[in-house]
Parts: C-alpha cells; structure tokens; sequence
C-alpha cells in the first residue's frame, strides 16, 4: 500500500492520478475534508481507503496495523503563508512530519514529503540547500524549514529512504479548492473569463510592472520528480523542486491571453503590506536534483500553461471555481 497525506490537495492528487496510471489503486489517502467540496480532487481517481488527518496519526501513535506500506507520500501541511499561530502550525507540520518520519524508519517505509521554497525568505544568499542560504520570513516557512533541520541532525542515522522536496512555485489541474492561495494562471484564467483583463502587480524592488519572477512549477514536472524517487528508493536528501529557470509573471499572463485569443493586462499598485515581504525573485538552484541523477524536463511557463488550461476550461465552471 501506499499513503498520501494531504491526497485531496494539488500535488497530493496528482500523485495519486500518477499512481493509478501505473496500475496502483492501494492506496490510502489523508486528509482533512471539513470543505467537503475538496473530494472533487478525488472523484475521478481510484483509491482504497481514505482517513481523517487526526484519526490517521492518532492510530500510527497508537501502532495500529496498516499492513504493509511501501512509501509514504507526506503531502499534508498547513500552507497559510499569513497564519501566525504557532501552536498550531508546529503541531501540524512540524511534530506531524516527525512522527512519520520515525513510523517510516522503524517499518522500513520510504519517506518523501513535502517541504517549501518559502525556507529561503527573501533569498539574499541565493536559492541552495545550504544553511546559509535558508532565513524563513512565515511561520508556514519556519515549520518547513525546521524539519529540515531535523532531517539533517539525522544524517548517518536514517535506515530507509527518506526524501525532501522543496517545492517553488507549483501550479496545476486539482488547485481551485486553495482559493485566493491558488496559482497565478488560475486566477489569469478566470479573469479573462470574467472581464477580459489580467491583473498584475505594478513594478517594486526594481522590477518593471508585470517582471516580477518565479520559478512556475507545472504539477506533472512536480509528480515526475517524486515518482522517480520512489523509483530510486537508494537516493535520499532534501532537494529543491523546479525548474531551475526564473519567468515573469508577465509571462504567465501572455500564455493565458495567447491561450484565450483575447484580453489584455492591467498593473493594479503593489500592496503596502507585501512590502518588503515578497519575493520578487525565486529560481531554483536544482544542481543537487541532477546530481542525484534525476533528467527529467520541465516545462515551460508557455508549455505549462497551455496544458493547464485545455484541462481547466475542459468541462465548464467547477474546475474553475473554490470546490
């Protein structure tokens, strides 16, 4: 069998698509359905149980008797950037992840999970799995990053595979339920729907309007690298996950306009309140994930985004709407 926290989510979904495109429908899927609308992430795919994220852990302290598990996808976190809580967002993210991590050693379980670009705050150092290099800005980023510090004061000690992704800038089919939280060229999409018009963010910290940069992430390409980890169950480590190349948001926006055949861009004032807390710059240093010998090609902002939006303006509003 194989576990996917957080399942109903963008990546855990996708990697449970993936799974069932290979054949695998053992598949044990946690996560946390007070919007019950979520399970439209889930209703097209094959699973064989799903659990609440609290009965899940409460039975693995309790050494309930899964069978026998071959990996544990830990894709469940709280991802709220503004929720300052940190009572809550360590227990749920950082103890969490400990527990697993511990349940997967003892099982001989391979462990690949989900931790965030967001360690790097405001990147002065640069985007490399280095200390130096990681100043989290967030209480979402502290969490993300405090496991990783906990991996690593483990090295040499680990029996069985353990992996961590450090994903930039994911977007993808199976994101609507994140609402506001969700992808740039969800929300261009649904603009243009709307009024024709996608809304960028005017220039700050010396970039032009709309040059703002990130490293998009495609799901697919995001799925691709954690399937052939668990190909690899002999590569462990914490990697960056992108695509190792930098594109303007005004790039995303010319994809979404190039797709619909219409629409333009207008530039709304920068917040005040991002200010100084944004990241006008990320680009994934992915040195160490060709290293550990992973080939594989990303996509391109152009190339992602057209894939996306055949899929999301497949089949009418409810791909497109918070499920």
């Amino acid at each position: 069998m194989i576990i996917v926290t957080g399942g109903a989510g963008l990546v855990g979904s996708n990697i449970v698509g993936a799974l069932n495109a290979r054949g695998i429908t053992d598949i044990l899927v946690v996560d946390h359905l007070k919007n019950g609308r979520k399970m439209r992430n889930l209703a097209d795919l094959t699973i064989l149980d799903y659990m609440d994220r609290e009965d899940f852990i409460q039975r693995v302290h309790a050494d309930y008797d899964f069978g026998a598990v071959d990996a544990v996808f830990h894709q469940g976190a709280c991802s709220a950037t503004t929720e300052w809580d940190g009572q809550f967002i360590m227990r749920n993210n950082f103890e969490y992840s400990k527990v697993l991590l511990h349940w997967c050693q003892a099982s001989g379980t391979q462990y690949l999970y989900a931790s965030s670009a967001s360690v790097y705050g405001l990147a002065v150092h640069g985007f490399r799995e280095e200390r130096v290099c990681e100043n989290p800005i967030n209480m979402y980023a502290y969490s993300k990053f405090q496991f990783d510090q906990y991996v690593r004061s483990l090295q040499g000690k680990l029996k069985h595979q353990v992996v961590g992704f450090r994903y930039f800038n994911v977007y993808g089919p199976r994101e609507a339920h994140k609402g506001s939280m969700s992808s740039t060229p969800f929300h261009f999409n649904n603009q243009i729907l709307t009024d024709g018009v996608a809304r960028l963010f005017a220039g700050t910290d010396g970039y032009g309007d709309g040059e703002q940069q990130r490293d998009f992430l495609f799901v697919d390409d995001c799925v691709a690298v954690n399937l052939w980890f668990l190909d690899h169950p002999d590569k462990s480590g914490i990697f960056n996950l992108g695509t190792g190349r930098a594109q303007a948001f005004k790039n995303v926006a010319d994809a979404v306009l190039k797709w619909h055949g219409r629409g333009q861009i207008e530039y709304i004032p920068f917040p005040d309140h991002l200010k100084g807390a944004y990241q006008s710059y990320t680009q994934a240093d992915i040195s160490a994930l060709r290293a550990a010998g992973y080939d594989g090609r990303f996509h391109t902002v152009e190339e992602g985004v057209a894939k996306y939006l055949n899929w999301l303006n497949a089949s009418g509003p409810t791909r497109r709407t918070d499920v």
